[in-house]
Order: structure tokens, then C-alpha cells, then sequence
């Protein structure tokens, strides 16, 4: 069975994923607030790779590129709680506080230690999931509004993040890719996320690095594993889904064609 979404409230959702595993690249357009009920998430991003389990709680923050790979672990399912905190809600939230000399915080997920406000908070919410019929509204509306109040009482830059309403602009696309070549998304994500049309991105794509967009993103990406491979001394299992294939097969079909020989060769050699 593949991710399965029990979701009565929309704003918050439990998340399962019952297969051996389940991958797939993410760019939240909201904020979500995050906790791990049981197994394990590996959330990899451009400059780190992060890997929360049971009682982990972190803040997802929107227009990240992020390769999640969720795994069942101590023979209980991948299993989270997630609570999206929307744009709309914000806005209003933050429409009644006073916040002066507000700059734009960090851009990266952030995980939240441990704190008796998170572990009361989510011992209320789990049990909802059990309702037969609808949460209220208005306790939806309530409970997003103590997990802003609890973030900011941890956190105490979190306002930087919470409060940033800007939308992407045209940024630098080669230092962009740079970073994000690894995530297996369509190329109508990467312009979007630059600032670009898929048109222009196609265009300026070409000017900067004299390739087409698809050859490029491979050639990088196998060049990402058979580091992982050779230097790293990682298995090919392990590499293919952080280096952007979608399953093992492509992955060592476009390694053979590109390097001549297949991926084994290297890890035997290991």
C-alpha cells in the first residue's frame, strides 16, 4: 500500500505510509508543523540531509525543495502528524501583533527540541483522528492558533519565518541548481522557484550552462553518486533516491550508459 492521508480537518493531517518505504519530493506552499508519531523520515535538502523518528517534531517551511524518504521502524509504520499553517491564517494571526524591525529569517527546515508545550500539544491533538465525524471548525481554528502561540514561545526568531509573506522572485538560476539538482521535480517547479516562466528558464537555462536542462540534471546527478559511491563507500540502495532516480533499475541503466560501467563495480571494489 502506498502514503495514505487521513485528513477529516484539512488543515491537519495524519500522514501513513505502510510500504517499505515511500519517497517523494516535496515543495510545501505552506509552512507545516510536523511530528513523528512512529517510524522514520529522512528529509534531505541542498546543504543537509536530516532524519527524525518517533517524538520529533520540526517546522517545514514553504518553497523548500526537500527529498522525503519514510521508512516503518521497530515494526510500526511511517506515521506523522502534520498541520499546515496556511498563508491565509497567518496573515490574519500576525494582523494583531505588533512586531517591529522584522528582517526574513532562515529559509530552512527547522528542528524544535523536545519542550512540554509540543508533547501536551500533540497528546491532544492525536486523539482526533479517532473522531467518526468532523472536528469543528472552530477547534481547528483554536488548535492552529496555540501552535503559532507555542512556536513563538520556543522560538523565539520564529516570527522572521512565520511572518514572511514574500513570494519567490527571480533569483541567480545557476547558484540555484547548484544546490537543488539533486530533487526529481518537473522543470515547471525549478522555473517557478526561480522566478521564471518555464520559457525563460529553458532560455537562461542554456546560456549558463551550454546544456539542455534534462541532459544537465542527469549528468549531475550521476556525478553526485559515483561520488557517494567511490569516495563516500555508500550502496547504490542507498544513493539512487537522494541522487534523484526515481528506482534502482534507471539508475543503474543511466550509470552504465554515462560511466561505461555499472554501479556494482564500485561498490564490489568497496
Amino acid at each position: 500500500m502506498g502514503e495514505k492521508k487521513v485528513n477529516r480537518h484539512a488543515e491537519i493531517v495524519l500522514a501513513c505510509s505502510e510500504n517499505h518505504y515511500y519517497m517523494g519530493e516535496k515543495v510545501l506552499v505552506d509552512h507545516a508543523l510536523v511530528r513523528i508519531v512512529s517510524g522514520e523520515v529522512k528529509v534531505v535538502q541542498a546543504d543537509r540531509t536530516y532524519t527524525f523518528g518517533h517524538g520529533d517534531t520540526f517546522l517545514f517551511p514553504k518553497n523548500q525543495l526537500s527529498t522525503l524518504i519514510k521508512y516503518p521502524k521497530d515494526g510500526l509504520p511511517y506515521k506523522s502528524v502534520v498541520m499546515n499553517l496556511t498563508t491565509s491564517v497567518l496573515k490574519t494571526y500576525y494582523s494583531e501583533q505588533k512586531l517591529d524591525g522584522l528582517q526574513p529569517g532562515s529559509k530552512g527546515l527547522i528542528p524544535l527540541d523536545r519542550h512540554p508545550l509540543l508533547e501536551s500539544f500533540f497528546a491532544s491533538v492525536i486523539p482526533y483522528f479517532d473522531l467518526e465525524s468532523s472536528l469543528p471548525e472552530k477547534i481547528v481554528t483554536v488548535k492552529i492558533e496555540e501552535a503559532i502561540e507555542i512556536l513563538r514561545a520556543i522560538s523565539p526568531d520564529i516570527d522572521e519565518v512565520l511572518a514572511d509573506f514574500s513570494e519567490p522572485g527571480k533569483i541567480d538560476l545557476g547558484d540555484f541548481m547548484e544546490k537543488n539538482y539533486m530533487f526529481n521535480i518537473p522543470l515547471e517547479k525549478f522555473s517557478s522557484l526561480t522566478g521564471r516562466s518555464l520559457t525563460t528558464f529553458k532560455r537562461d537555462f542554456k546560456k549558463t550552462f551550454r546544456l539542455s536542462p534534462q541532459r544537465w540534471l542527469i549528468k549531475k546527478r550521476l556525478e553526485l553518486a559515483h561520488y557517494q559511491l567511490s569516495e563516500k563507500r555508500r550502496r547504490a540502495n542507498d544513493v539512487y533516491l537522494e541522487t534523484g532516480f526515481e528506482n534502482l533499475s534507471h539508475f543503474s541503466h543511466a550509470f552504465k550508459k554515462h560511466f561505461g560501467y555499472a554501479p556494482t563495480k564500485l561498490t564490489k571494489n568497496n
